[in-house]
């Protein structure tokens, strides 16, 4: 629903901060007051026409705000059209486009009359509200329609074009060919690769490193003659039994270093054959990478994915033959269960169109018609269609030239409907109408502000009476300007509007007396 709307400097509104009842609300005031300025507000919100003449001669820029609930969530809509220069949209304070605010818009308000934002003139409004009111079942439907667009897609990743599937097949088959003839099987391979290579190309380097080490340790006058000597020394001291300890452990250690010394260096032996295939492999892991992944890893897994596709390619044949058999089945099913939900549209759209139709003589459209045109193989090409006047050709609501008309169109099409945005703007419904009509219409929108926000833009006292709230526009005249601001009336002032509805003579007890009257017989035909 509508919680606020706040307005600044549009038209004849100077200022204006309105909290929204709910219900039906009714909105009145003299000619020229300002009522539909109201309605250009929402209908800017909306993501409407941005028009420069809507600014108050003087000002800047005309700023409009709208709170909205929606689901439990709050969203602020704003609209800034400046006097010169592009408009600016909002949407809870952050920038935003015209377009973003009329998508959201529609989820949000309907608007009635003169304004073209009305969702159900839309063809897939039109068809929800004829399967809803037809509770036409469209799960099979989308089913069948998800199950060939899957068959589609497989048929598409396999490729239509013949020569193009044959180059794929020479090319996966060459690249299956070479990841095979790698035999990739360790993703840490290269590692392991790198460090032998290290070895390799520096064994003749380690083999000199590690005779150097031998021969300044275990050679003439070395360093195990030396500790052996000073152990010597110290063993047959007293004082220094622990240290000859410590330095007997020192001297095993050493012997036991310099054999490992020994054995690796036994084990290190220049081979230039094996460093160049090492070599060799690892150049064709890099090539491999380069080509087909990051790492190893990646390479290994590219090479699982071309098999999978080489194998798809070479059964190709039979895969889509066997695809084209399922597609004709799918295709099948679906063009039956089109032919369901058509007959179903079909068999609920006059049932509806006589529902609306019979809404609209108590709408002072008596001699009006209405028609539902369903065509398409699904039948969901729906066009609801309207003649206002005997003689008149049925014709697509869109172009129903009276604002009027069509508001009351989409009153009788709401009444009858049960879904619906949580707010309806109705602006021109009582057009050319009065008496006995005013009371009919009014009821209908009483209705409607049962299960929703309904706005009414009237001149007629007998739809006003009918509101749950009803706010006045008021027009104030100074020397240099005039200003029109909006007044939630009480009980009281609205029979003093009423009354001036009725009779231009706010103050006359006989205009008071009926509007009393007014009053009286809405809130009755409300209860009954």
């Amino acid at each position: 629903m509508l919680l606020e709307l706040a307005v600044a400097d549009l038209g004849v509104i100077d200022r204006l901060t309105l909290p929204i009842p709910t219900g039906m609300i009714a909105l009145t005031g003299e000619t020229g007051a300002g009522k539909t300025l109201l309605v250009d507000a929402i209908n800017l919100l909306m993501g409407g026409r941005a028009d420069p003449g809507l600014v108050r001669p003087g000002a800047a820029e005309a700023v409009v705000d709208g709170r909205f609930e929606l689901d439990g969530e709050e969203y602020v809509l704003s609209r800034v059209v400046p006097a010169e220069g592009r408009s600016r949209a909002y949407l809870n304070g952050r920038p935003t486009t015209a377009s973003v605010l009329a998508e959201l818009g529609s989820r949000l308000v309907d608007l009635h009359g003169q304004h073209s934002h009305q969702s159900l003139l839309g063809m897939e409004a039109q068809r929800l509200a004829l399967d809803t009111y037809g509770r036409v079942d469209l799960g099979p439907l989308r089913q069948a329609r998800a199950a060939l667009a899957e068959i589609d897609e497989s048929l598409a990743a396999m490729g239509g074009d013949e020569r193009a599937r044959a180059r794929e097949l020479d090319l996966v088959r060459y690249q299956v060919h070479e990841l095979d003839g790698a035999e990739l099987s360790d993703p840490d391979e290269d590692e392991a690769l790198a460090g032998a290579e290290g070895l390799l190309a520096n064994a003749v380097a380690h083999q000199e490193t590690a005779a150097l080490v031998l021969d300044r340790l275990m050679g003439d006058d070395g360093a195990r003659d030396q500790l052996a000597a000073a152990l010597a020394a110290l063993d047959p001291r007293g004082p220094f039994a622990e240290c000859a300890e410590r330095l007997g452990a020192v001297v095993a250690e050493l012997d036991d270093l310099t054999a490992t010394i020994r054995d690796l260096a036994e084990g290190i032996e220049p081979d230039p054959e094996q460093l160049a295939a090492v070599q060799v492999r690892r150049r064709l892991l890099h090539d491999l990478c380069r080509k087909y992944g990051d790492d190893i890893a990646a390479v290994i897994a590219e090479r699982d994915a071309l098999r999978m596709r080489l194998k798809e390619l070479e059964g190709h044949d039979a895969l889509a033959a066997e695809l084209d058999a399922r597609r004709a089945r799918a295709r099948a099913q679906l063009e039956e269960i089109q032919g369901e939900v058509r007959q179903a549209r079909l068999a609920a759209a006059p049932a509806l169109a006589a529902a609306i139709e019979a809404r609209l003589p108590e709408l002072a459209m008596p001699k009006a018609r209405v028609g539902i045109d369903v065509d398409g193989p699904d039948g969901g090409e729906v066009s609801f269609q309207l003649s206002a006047n005997p003689g008149s050709p049925l014709q697509s609501l869109a172009k129903v030239a009276s604002g009027g008309e069509l508001a009351r169109a989409m009153l009788a099409l709401r009444s009858v409907l049960s879904e619906a945005p949580p707010v309806l703007v109705f602006d021109e419904v009582d057009a050319g109408i009065g008496g006995q009509a005013g009371f009919a219409v009014g009821q209908a929108l009483s209705h409607l502000g049962d299960r929703h926000q309904v706005l009414v833009v009237t001149h007629l006292p007998q739809v006003a009476a009918f509101a749950d709230a009803h706010l006045a526009v008021v027009k104030r005249q100074g020397d240099d300007e005039t200003v029109s601001e909006v007044r939630l009336l009480s009980a009281e002032e609205q029979q003093v509007e009423l009354a001036r509805m009725l009779s231009g003579q706010p103050d006359s007890p006989t205009a008071r007396q009926h509007a009393r009257e007014l009053i009286e017989e809405a809130a009755r035909l409300k209860r009954a």
